[in-house]
């Protein structure tokens, strides 16, 4: 996976140099879209049952950030982890996303965003280099410069869905 043609994310364009810039951004945009959906009401609408609300895209990016650092550390030690899916909507229902407070949410993705960022900030090009094996979309092994790239298209892409499942909410429309 290079990319994303549903939301045109393109891994090449990001160097390894700004993974971390762009963690931090990428959760910090999230937090906005999340606070914006909560000024209006609208943080916990679901715009039709199969679609997530504001907020459980938001807890899902902060978790995304959390498993994804702790992949980081387990590829540093390990030669070649096969990492086991996070089980991202088994998570939305077990863990209630839909449930919990959106300003310790906000809060909570900005500290995601700052943990994950430091990992990123203090590997050297050869730990960049280490692989792994990622399981989404596809298994296939992977470097953690790619896994961060991945990371941050993480928080880009559910920013977008954020933002559509606002809009769907405000006119009613799945």
């Amino acid at each position: 996976m290079d990319g994303c043609t549903e939301c045109g994310f393109v891994f090449a364009q990001l160097d390894p140099g700004s993974l971390p810039a762009a963690l931090r951004s990428g959760a910090g945009a999230v937090r906005g879209a999340l606070e914006h959906a909560q000024a209006l009401g609208r943080a916990q609408v679901r715009p039709g049952p199969a679609v997530w609300s504001p907020l459980e895209y938001a807890c899902h990016v902060r978790d995304v950030l959390l498993v994804q650092r702790d992949r980081v550390i387990l590829a540093l030690v390990e030669d070649v982890p096969d990492f086991v899916p996070m089980y991202r909507e088994q998570r939305v229902d077990l863990v209630a996303y839909g449930g919990e407070d959106a300003a310790e949410v906000s809060v909570e993705l900005t500290v995601a965003g700052n943990l994950t960022a430091k990992v990123f900030a203090a590997l050297s090009p050869h730990q960049l280099a280490r692989r792994c094996i990622y399981n989404f979309p596809e298994r296939a092994e992977r470097d953690i410069t790619w896994l961060g790239r991945q990371t941050v298209h993480e928080t880009h892409h559910h920013l977008g869905d954020m933002q559509r499942a606002l809009q769907a909410a405000a006119t009613g429309t799945p």
